[in-house]
């Protein structure tokens, strides 16, 4: 399981032009997911993304998490996190999880974050989404398990 993490200002995911999820500031969760994923790396990245350190104290420093700051998590489904790009010109998705797993790995994932106590929104699995989001810092972060 892949995550990858954007510290944001704001962030909205729309489908057919429609308002999904929309968050102000927070984390921009891309989540990938594979086959052999478990409910291991779920509850280990849910940790990771809610209690890193990615948000500034008084003094500039990066030493809050999203809980200590009250932001909120949107939470954006995305297989190509596991684009093999080693061989020709065209990325290969055999390490994704089949359709089926990868979006009850994501569910899964939203809800386990939603019972740590952060505020989350969510994209459509499997839809073409338009992701908008202004990235604060710039932070992005890849966590891998």
């Amino acid at each position: 399981m892949k995550v990858l993490l954007q510290r944001v200002s704001k962030a909205s995911v729309k489908v057919e032009g429609k308002v999904e999820g929309e968050i102000g500031p927070g984390l921009l969760v891309f989540l990938g997911v594979t086959d052999s994923d478990t409910d291991e790396e779920i509850d280990y990245l849910v940790n990771k993304v809610t209690n890193l350190r990615v948000f500034n104290d008084n003094q500039g420093k990066m030493n809050l998490s999203i809980k200590d700051v009250s932001g909120d998590i949107l939470v954006v489904s995305q297989f190509t996190l596991y684009a093999d790009c080693q061989r020709g010109r065209r990325p290969s998705y055999t390490q994704a999880a089949n359709p089926e797993y990868a979006d009850e790995m994501y569910e899964r994932f939203i809800e386990k974050i939603q019972i740590s106590g952060v505020k989350v929104q969510s994209g459509v699995f499997g839809a073409h989404m338009e992701v908008e989001l202004i990235n604060d810092g710039p932070v992005t972060i890849m966590i891998e398990k």
